[in-house]
C-alpha cells in the first residue's frame, strides 16, 4: 500500500462507506491533508470495488495532486481493503463510550474520536470543531486508561460518556452531510469485483486440507520415520533457499542503505561486525559518506581503500565488482531511512508520527552514533527523557500506558539537535 494515502472505513447512518485518507504531508514548506473527495464533499462508496474502480478513473478530486496518486491507481482492488486500525465505527461511539473503560475499548474510541476530529477540521464542519473545542475534557481518552482508575476515573468516563451521549447526533448529522457518492465507471466497477472475487477465491484455495482421520484410532507409527525425513528435507530445502536469496551483499555481509536528508538522497554502506554487532559503515572516523548515484558510489568503492569497510575480509569481492562496473545496489525496505519531517511531526504529538519511520530514523541515528564513538543519541533517547518518553510512546503505542503530554516544542527541538548531530557526520562523497 503507498505509504502516505491510507483506505479507511467509517461506519455512518447509511452503512459503511469506503474512503481514502492522506494524513500529512509535505510540498515545499507547504503542508496538506486530505480525503478522498473534491471541494466541500467527501467521497464515500459503498464497496471496496467502487473505490477502485472510482480511483482508476477520476483524476478531479482533491487527492489527485498527491505525490502518491499515481502509485494509489495501479493497485490490485484487494490492497484497497482497509486493515482493522483503520475501520471506524462512527455510529457506534455512543455505546462504545458507554462500556467499561478497558483498554480494548478507550483504544477504538480514541481511534473513532480523531479520526472523525480530522475529517472535522479538513472538510472545516463547524458542529464537529466545535464538538472538539468546547469539550477538552476529550483529550483524556488519549492517555489510555491511567485516567480512569479509581472514583475520579471512573466520574470522569462517565462525563465523557454523557458529552458523547448528548452531542454525537449533531456530529454524526455533519458527517452525513458532507459525505457523497459520485458515479463509477461500470466497466471499471466489474473489473475491481472481478479482482476481489479472484483475490478471494485464491485465500480460500491456500487455506489447509485436513485429513478426516479419527486422531483417537489413527495408526502413525508406519508414517513417524518418513514424516521425520521429510522434515529434514525441508529444512534443508528451506536452508538451501536462504542461501540463494542471500544475493551478493549478503553473501559478503554488507547492506547498502538509502538515507534522505533535508539535501536529498543518498546512498552508501553499511555492516555489523564481532560478537556485539557493532556498526560500520562506508566512512572514516566517524564520518559517513554519503553517494548521490549508483555510479558515484561504485567509483569510489573501486578507486579507494582509505574508509573502514576496507578492513572487512570480503571488501575484496566488493572491490573486484566495483572495477567490473558490475555492482548493483538493490536497496532493502527495512534499510530505507527517511529523516525529514519528523521533527514537525514530532511537534504534533505521537498521533501524528509514523511509527515505523521514526523507528527506522533511531536506528539510524544510532547506529551512526555507535560508529562515531558518541553516546549523544543514547542518552537523549533514554526511556526517562522527555525526547526519550515520547519516541517510544510513539513507536510503541499502548493504551495501558501514560501517554506523554505536550506540548512537544522541547522534544522536537531535542530530535532536531539529533538529526543536526547525524548530518553534521554525514558527507557527500559523489
Amino acid at each position: 500500500m503507498a505509504g502516505d494515502i491510507v483506505p479507511i472505513e467509517l461506519g455512518l447512518t447509511d452503512g459503511n462507506l469506503f474512503t481514502l485518507w492522506a494524513p500529512r504531508w509535505r510540498e515545499g514548506e507547504d503542508e496538506w491533508e486530505a480525503f478522498l473527495g473534491l471541494d466541500e464533499d467527501l467521497y464515500g462508496f459503498d464497496s471496496v470495488a467502487a473505490l477502485a474502480a472510482f480511483v482508476r478513473t477520476d483524476d478531479e478530486n482533491d487527492l489527485a495532486d498527491h505525490p502518491q496518486w499515481e502509485t494509489v491507481k495501479k493497485l490490485q482492488a484487494e490492497e484497497l481493503i482497509p486493515d482493522g486500525k483503520h475501520s471506524y465505527d462512527l455510529i457506534g461511539v455512543p455505546e462504545l463510550a458507554a462500556e467499561d473503560p478497558r483498554g480494548e475499548v478507550i483504544a477504538e474510541l480514541e481511534n473513532a474520536l480523531e479520526i472523525t476530529r480530522i475529517i472535522g477540521e479538513v472538510c472545516d464542519l463547524a458542529p464537529i470543531n466545535k464538538f472538539f473545542t468546547a469539550n477538552q475534557i476529550l483529550s483524556a481518552v488519549t492517555i489510555g486508561t491511567e485516567n480512569f482508575r479509581g472514583r475520579e476515573g471512573v466520574d470522569l468516563w462517565v462525563r465523557i460518556g454523557r458529552l458523547i451521549a448528548k452531542h454525537w447526533d449533531d456530529v454524526i448529522d455533519a458527517l452525513d452531510d458532507v459525505v457523497s457518492t459520485p458515479e463509477v465507471d461500470a466497466d471499471a466497477l466489474t473489473v475491481a469485483e472481478d479482482e476481489l472475487d479472484a483475490a478471494a477465491s485464491a485465500e480460500d484455495e491456500d487455506e489447509p486440507e485436513f485429513d478426516p482421520v479419527d486422531p483417537l484410532h489413527a495408526d502413525d507409527s508406519d508414517d513417524q520415520d518418513e514424516d521425520e525425513s521429510d522434515d529434514e528435507d525441508a529444512e534443508d530445502d528451506a536452508e538451501d533457499e536462504e542461501d540463494e536469496d542471500l544475493g551478493f551483499w549478503g553473501e559478503v555481509g554488507i547492506d547498502p542503505i538509502r538515507v534522505y536528508t533535508d539535501e536529498g538522497e543518498f546512498l552508501t554502506l553499511r555492516c555489523y561486525i564481532g560478537e556485539d554487532y557493532k556498526p560500520l559503515f562506508l566512512g572514516s572516523k566517524g564520518t559517513v559518506y554519503g553517494f548521490t548515484s549508483e555510479r558515484s558510489l561504485t567509483r569510489f568503492l573501486a578507486e579507494n581503500n582509505s574508509h573502514s569497510l576496507a578492513k572487512l575480509s570480503t571488501f575484496d569481492q566488493v572491490r573486484s565488482l566495483a572495477n567490473g562496473g558490475e555492482l548493483t545496489y538493490d536497496v532493502l525496505e527495512e534499510n530505507v531511512y527517511a529523516l525529514p519531517g519528523l521533527d514537525e511531526d514530532l511537534l504534533a504529538g505521537p498521533r501524528a508520527v509514523d511509527g515505523r519511520q521514526l523507528d527506522l530514523a533511531v536506528e539510524l541515528l544510532s547506529d551512526a552514533a555507535e560508529y562515531a564513538g558518541v553516546d549523544t543519541v543514547d542518552e537523549a533517547l533514554g526511556k526517562t527523557t522527555p525526547l526519550g518518553w515520547l519516541v517510544d510512546y510513539a513507536i510503541n503505542p499502548d493504551p495501558d500506558r501514560l501517554a506523554p503530554s505536550g506540548p512537544y516544542d522541547n522534544e522536537s527541538e531535542a530530535w532536531r539537535a539529533l538529526v543536526n548531530d547525524f548530518e553534521e557526520r554525514f558527507v557527500r562523497r559523489g
